[in-house]
């Protein structure tokens, strides 16, 4: 057990340097997050898609932990054969910090392999220092064996060294695991410090929009339902990155080239200084399913699209706005005529009144109203190229999902959660209904398979904003089903038939069941 525990601890270690070397540079190209990003971008689209349907937020977690349980059992079985075999186990894990270095070359540049590169450094020299006072190790060298002393027999003068003892072991095994907690705790020490630096650059706040968003009409927000504004902390997220991204505004910049006229880069503060537009906008991931939770509304604000294009001035045959984030080589590909055709597409860097958190793409993301985020809203956006289709390929293009994700009609029952009951003193069904750029003209309820009736809907805030419904239930008590569907602005009615989010979002009805008092 306790030569198991050595190859842990130099494992442990060697993550621990790595985390640290990584949090002066790219946090993503700490060991275990390089590893764990490599396997997302390798793993097949059914497998992440189920990911995301089972764990939901968690995914992440689960795979960074799943990771770090390989590498322990790995770790542990390297201990082991390094009792006999130490040269072996010093291979084995100088190969896991090649491994790292591969996949962080892989995902960022070739800086980004240093980490891996020091940790599996670490964990050599960690690893031979403990199994050199193992006194049941293979056996040393010829040129390495001590002389140990018979009584009587002792040449005159002869060194002596003392035979490794199994506390010397235990202690330097308790030496290495103890340097792997002080190296990342290092690290994170290091990190925070970063963070409470770009705390300090929001704290400057952010400029009052040329053209601020109105308020929104009495009505929107039904009682005791969803809230209409979504809480910052409760905004869905969903993106390939395995740690947050924390980027430093001061040094942050944003390009704009390609197919333009005048290339352009800008610095955060010659980002805020330019017009910005404030505007109620709701949000779909295009990995929602039918009644799922990732949608969520907020008050961006942001420069308008267009004024960045009047800037570079767009040569002939653009087709595609191909822009790529600092999430670790993530690009997305936004049709040229959304950002053209007068929508409220903007490069967003505030949300409610505050500069964007890291986890909502600080400093600065895409935004474009009726457009899935996967083809629209890059966070941690640093590039903007306008080029064509033939020339660039997204990301999720790349894996098999649709080029164009424009958002589909759908609606949801929240009021009450499924198998919930409805009381007999409110018998109020309610939910929300979306179809952002085109709006909500009619929402419908069928209670146990009888006819469609009509919700009631609340007051319409705008055709790029979700919009609340409410049902009178005036049936007997007892069990019953209820499903919805929305008709949007231009008479297209959501259609009844399940599909899959892959490969360009899911349709059906959304339907519960409820116990009526």
């Amino acid at each position: 057990m306790a030569r198991a525990a050595s190859g842990v601890a130099a494992a442990a270690l060697a993550l621990g340097v790595g985390h640290l070397v990584a949090s002066f540079g790219n946090p993503a190209a700490s060991p275990l997050v390089a590893v764990g990003s490599a396997l997302v971008d390798a793993a097949p689209t059914p497998a992440k898609t189920f990911a995301v349907r089972v764990l939901g937020t968690y995914d992440k977690p689960v795979l960074i932990g799943a990771v770090g349980v390989v590498l322990v059992v790995v770790a542990a079985v390297l201990g082991l054969v390094a009792t006999r075999h130490r040269a072996v186990a010093l291979a084995g894990t100088a190969l896991l910090g090649v491994v790292g270095a591969a996949c962080a070359v892989y995902r960022g540049g070739a800086a980004d392999a240093l980490p891996s590169v020091v940790a599996g450094v670490a964990g050599v020299a960690g690893l031979l220092w403990i199994t050199s006072r193992d006194r049941g190790a293979a056996a040393p060298r010829p040129a390495d064996l001590a002389v140990v002393p018979v009584p009587g027999r002792t040449p005159a003068g002869a060194a002596t060294t003392p035979t490794p003892s199994r506390r010397g072991f235990l202690v330097a095994v308790g030496v290495v695991a103890a340097g792997a907690a002080v190296s990342a705790a290092a690290g994170t020490v290091v990190g925070r410090v970063r963070d409470a630096s770009s705390a300090a650059r929001r704290a400057l706040g952010l400029p009052a929009p040329a053209s601020p968003a109105p308020p929104l009409p009495e009505g929107v927000q039904l009682p005791g339902m969803t809230p209409f504004t979504t809480p910052v902390d409760d905004f869905y997220r969903v993106d390939i990155s395995l740690v947050t991204p924390h980027v430093d505004a001061s040094s942050w910049t944003l390009t704009v080239d390609g197919m333009v006229d005048t290339p352009l880069t800008l610095t955060y503060d010659d980002l805020l200084a330019m017009p910005m537009i404030e505007r109620d906008i709701t949000l779909t991931c295009v990995s929602n399913e039918v009644g799922g939770p990732y949608v969520s509304s907020g008050r961006w604000l942001g420069v308008p699209f267009a004024e960045i294009l009047k800037r570079v001035g767009v040569q002939p045959g653009v087709d595609q706005v191909f822009s790529y984030s600092l999430d670790s080589g993530y690009t997305a590909s936004t049709p040229y005529q959304a950002v053209t055709d007068g929508r409220d597409a903007m490069i967003a860097v505030g949300l409610d009144g505050k500069p964007l958190a890291d986890d909502r793409g600080y400093p600065a993301r895409m935004l474009v109203p009726g457009l899935f985020g996967f083809v629209a809203n890059t966070k941690w956006l640093e590039r903007i190229e306008l080029t064509t289709y033939a020339k660039r390929t997204a990301y999720w293009t790349e894996r098999g999902w649709a080029t164009d994700g424009p958002i589909l009609t759908q609606s949801r029952i929240d009021v009450p959660k499924s198998l919930g009951t409805l009381p007999s003193d409110k018998p109020v069904l309610a939910g929300v209904a979306w179809a952002q750029h085109r709006g909500i003209d009619k929402v419908e309820v069928q209670i146990d398979d009888g006819e469609w009736q009509e919700a009631s809907l609340a007051t319409d805030g705008g055709i790029d904003l979700w919009r609340q419904w409410s049902f009178r239930f005036e049936g007997p008590a007892g069990l019953h089903s209820a499903r919805v569907r929305a008709t949007d602005a231009t008479g297209q009615t959501q259609p009844e038939a399940r599909t899959k989010v892959f490969p360009d979002g899911a349709r059906g009805w959304h339907q519960i069941q409820f116990t009526s008092e």
